[in-house]
């Protein structure tokens, strides 16, 4: 009888435990495809994984609840439960702005984004939050004869950060400086001229599945006019022509253990994508390290984990002249006179970022600065002198560029040295005449 008691007591554990744990399939609320590369984050507003190609999500718990589901060109859905097996998303429309032509001379495609970034730096005892808006630009030449190269990673027009620092212990600060690189989230841009399969070119819904060696690299499915393609970097080497910036890590070898891609594009007809026709994107990318040793960001030689998820969402699109192109590319932006305009179809940050955002701004940095007390051996003893003017300081300065003063230090000290040698001998004499007298 106790035996089946302490049996009982097992199974119903282990039953308990099961249920305290689940997993879902994420899939399109009208085609019924499962969706991969969805981003699923906990109640902190942590990501916990992607879906994978079958659209199954990652093992979910009952302590990360309410979870937040989102796919770039989808409304995002949040979980309260674990009741359910399937979540059905709904394509989030809206229109773009028109694409504007400045004149017949106009060949360079200038695209003005907006993006949000989620990355995490962590290693067995510390972690380091970080969450971030930007807007960027890309300028695209669409003719190969111009002489004109532009940029198709996203340059930086204005940026906000909010970190929010960890320890082992659970204690916590937040600031908007980290001294610490770690975001992948500059490497990935717009991509050039990209052909449809065929199996797309034929019907209006239709989906391709492309293999690589280990596994399906590049899911295509064309729907509503629309295209999407999700694409799993790691699963062919062939696959890396999506990340051309990233060429120079995978040279150094560096230990990546995701990169995922989502990119979604208007069916203009052609057999080719091109960045006309780009909506937005989104991406995941995750490594040991960081491509270069930056730091070491606790101990001597442990290692440190890197994750960087971000969505790119396209806010103005134009064609302009060369000319117009070459001003843009010299202009010197002041980051004080640009604002960050979230895009529309972006959807409502979590509780748990505006929570950091909040706390970030409410640090009191002129507060800090005063409350610092100064060390007063490393002000100068003329400090006090009236004729220590501006150019005094600014020549001392000047002579600490050029070594001038670090001579003088080692022509006095030697200087000074043999003064004393010569007070010590001349002590010596008076001694020794002393003792004869």
């Amino acid at each position: 009888m106790r035996i089946l008691i302490i049996i009982s007591f097992f199974i119903c554990s282990i039953v308990n435990l099961l249920g305290q744990n689940h997993y879902f399939v994420v899939s399109d609320s009208v085609t019924r495809l499962p969706l991969s590369n969805a981003s699923i984050f906990d109640k902190n507003g942590n990501l916990i994984g992607l879906s994978s190609g079958k659209g199954i999500t990652p093992m979910i718990s009952q302590k990360q609840l309410p979870i937040t589901i989102r796919f770039i060109g989808y409304k995002e859905r949040h979980i309260n439960d674990l009741l359910k097996d399937t979540i059905y998303l709904d394509e989030n429309y809206f229109e773009l702005p028109e694409i504007e032509v400045v004149s017949k001379n106009s060949h360079i495609l200038h695209i003005l984004g907006y993006v949000r970034e989620y990355s995490t730096l962590s290693t067995y005892n510390d972690s380091i939050i970080l969450f971030r808006e930007k807007m960027v630009d890309f300028m695209i030449p669409l003719e190969d004869k111009l002489k004109f190269k532009g940029w198709n990673k996203p340059r930086i027009l204005k940026s906000k950060s909010y970190y929010r620092f960890t320890n082992s212990s659970g204690l916590d600060s937040v600031s908007d400086e980290c001294e610490h690189h770690f975001s992948w989230s500059d490497w990935i841009g717009v991509l050039p001229k990209t052909a449809i399969p065929n199996e797309l070119i034929k019907d209006e819904i239709a989906t391709d599945t492309i293999f690589g060696k280990y596994s399906p690299t590049e899911i295509w499915l064309k729907n509503n006019g629309l295209i999407s393609i999700d694409i799993n970097v790691m699963a062919d080497t062939l696959s890396r022509k999506w990340v051309p910036n990233l060429s120079g890590f995978f040279d150094k070898n560096l230990d990546f253990e995701t990169i995922r891609l989502r990119l979604n594009y208007d069916d203009s007809g052609n057999k080719n994508l091109t960045p006309m026709d780009l909506r937005g994107y989104s991406f995941n990318i995750e490594s040991t390290g960081r491509g270069r040793k930056m730091f070491r960001f606790n101990h001597l030689d442990e290692k440190f984990f890197v994750s960087s998820y971000a969505e790119f969402y396209i806010l103005d699109k134009e064609i302009i002249t060369l000319k117009e192109a070459r001003k843009w590319e010299k202009q010197k932006f002041d980051s004080e006179d640009i604002e960050i305009f979230q895009a529309f179809e972006a959807p409502e940050l979590q509780p748990e970022v505006v929570s950091l955002i909040n706390r970030v701004n409410q640090i009191d940095k002129d507060k800090i600065i005063l409350s610092n007390k100064p060390d007063l051996s490393l002000i100068s003893h003329n400090r006090n002198n009236r004729n220590f003017d501006v150019g005094t300081r600014f020549l001392n300065i000047l002579k600490n560029l050029t070594g001038i003063t670090s001579i003088k230090y080692h022509r006095n000290n030697k200087k000074n040295w043999k003064k004393f040698q010569n007070q010590l001998n001349e002590m010596n004499k008076n001694r020794i005449q002393e003792q004869i007298f």
